[in-house]
């Protein structure tokens, strides 16, 4: 397929029908079919059982739910939306948000084999045209409680807080900025991160569908260079030269020859209520190193890391090795004055084994507020920012990020001994109505004969709130 057939809702509720989504938890007695056929009754989908043994026709299932600018709450129009698995894994087509921000996703849901789904978490990704994509750290995307559905003439429709999406608008001048869409060719090539790079500097990415098909919005005028990643398929990169104007029919061809497997370690200092962690590797173009963060393509992860780790199925390219993005109580150790705390970064050739070598992991400092158990929001436009206190420490470097990655406030405070917990009240320019903003803190000790050093951190993925001004 040279172009991406665009998803209009009657063609994904054909597709769905024809072998993906699925419905409502029921009894035995379902049918028999088999996957792609489209040989189970109008109003049925043909779902894949958990056991293996087989698949089933059920009622479809199908996510709903509204895109909007987190800013002034209009519904935005022509965002992308697709679900994914837990693995990253896409379980949909593309859906489109029609004038008013709305969608209709219909899903595929693994099943028990009574019927009921089986236990697995489904997230959305949304990109649109001038906006952030969705997610983005240190915004998650909720996981979507599919036994909440309620039927309508037999389709499950899921739709409760999780499947509503506020995108946060890019700044400045957006007008010319383009789309590309294309096609990860082969079989099973759904959930492949696909990245459009200018001079090795990633400036838009995207996951492709159930069906391979991608759209990559935002993308500048020049050359560009987009290229795909994800464990077990390599992917041929695409060159395209964009000028004031929309570009499709990219084909991104794929194999499965070439793949190589990535080994090291972690060593945990003081990690204090931590004991595992993950490792991720990060595509490099996509990597902030003044937010030491950056994407991982769908399956490059290693869980419950406590020392030596391995990923295998890794496509060829340049990754920068980090602890995974997670509240686990573990953030990669500050403190430069030991060694193993500089960022990791592997140059994987196409097949081998590659030694990543090791990096120093610590204890987190915790959030108190705002922010500690997701994001928060406030009304106070100078809020006071609260965090546990770290030991035998001087002070503590505090930074207010926007979601768009600028820093909007950073200042130091002197540790208050005896305190448990410690506080700034954010002093830095106005608070923008509907932004999404994280404090992020770092603890150091000064010596006259040395160098600070820092000691540890707040995690990753805590102290996120959104200011919303009173009206």
């Amino acid at each position: 397929m040279l172009g991406m057939k665009r998803k209009t809702l009657s063609a994904l509720l054909l597709f769905s029908l024809a072998a993906l989504v699925q419905g409502c938890g029921g009894g035995g007695g379902h049918a028999s079919c088999t996957l792609g056929a489209g040989d189970c009754d109008m109003g049925q989908v043909c779902e894949q059982l958990i056991s293996g043994d087989g698949a089933q026709c059920f009622a479809p299932v199908q996510i709903e739910g509204r895109v909007f600018d987190a800013i002034d709450d209009m519904g935005v129009a022509g965002a992308s939306v697709v679900a994914l698995d837990v693995n990253g894994g896409a379980r949909s087509v593309v859906a489109e948000s029609d004038l008013n921000g709305h969608y209709v996703l219909p899903v595929a849901v693994t099943r028990n084999d009574d019927g009921s789904y089986a236990n697995e978490a489904l997230t959305l990704r949304v990109s649109a045209t001038g906006y952030q994509d969705f997610p983005k750290a240190p915004r998650t995307a909720l996981p979507i409680e599919l036994g909440t559905g309620a039927t309508d003439g037999g389709t499950s429709v899921v739709q409760n807080a999780a499947t509503d999406v506020a995108l946060i608008p890019l700044p400045g001048d957006v007008s010319g900025l383009h789309r590309i869409e294309g096609h990860v060719d082969g079989n099973d090539t759904g959930g492949v991160l696909v990245i459009a790079e200018v001079g090795g500097t990633a400036v838009t990415t995207a996951i492709s569908d159930s069906d391979g098909d991608f759209v990559l919005f935002n993308v500048p005028d020049g050359a560009i260079d987009v290229k795909g990643f994800r464990q077990g398929l390599v992917v041929t990169p695409a060159s395209v030269t964009m000028a004031g104007a929309d570009v499709t029919g990219v084909l991104l061809a794929t194999s499965t020859d070439g793949l190589a497997t990535v080994s090291g370690s972690v060593n945990l200092v003081n990690p204090g209520d931590g004991s595992l962690t993950s490792v991720i590797l990060v595509v490099a173009s996509t990597f902030d190193a003044d937010a030491v963060r950056g994407e991982a393509p769908a399956g490059l992860r290693a869980g419950d890391v406590s020392g030596a780790w391995t990923i295998e199925g890794v496509p060829p390219g340049r990754y920068v090795v980090l602890a995974a993005f997670e509240n686990d109580f573990i953030v990669r150790d500050p403190d430069a004055g030991i060694s193993g705390t500089d960022i990791v970064t592997v140059d994987v050739p196409a097949g081998g084994d590659v030694a990543a070598g090791d990096f120093k992991i610590t204890g987190a400092m915790a959030v108190v507020s705002p922010g500690a158990d997701g994001i928060e929001l406030i009304t106070d436009p100078n809020p006071t920012l609260r965090w546990e206190r770290d030991s035998s420490i001087d002070g503590y470097l505090v930074r207010v990020i926007d979601a768009l990655g600028n820093e909007v406030d950073a200042a130091e405070v002197v540790n208050v001994s005896g305190q448990a917990v410690q506080e700034y009240v954010y002093a830095g320019p106005a608070l923008q109505s509907g932004m999404i903003y994280q404090f992020r803190v770092v603890s150091f000790a000064d010596s006259p004969s040395m160098d600070r050093l820092y000691r540890s951190a707040t995690e990753d993925l805590k102290g996120v709130f959104q200011f919303q001004a009173a009206p």
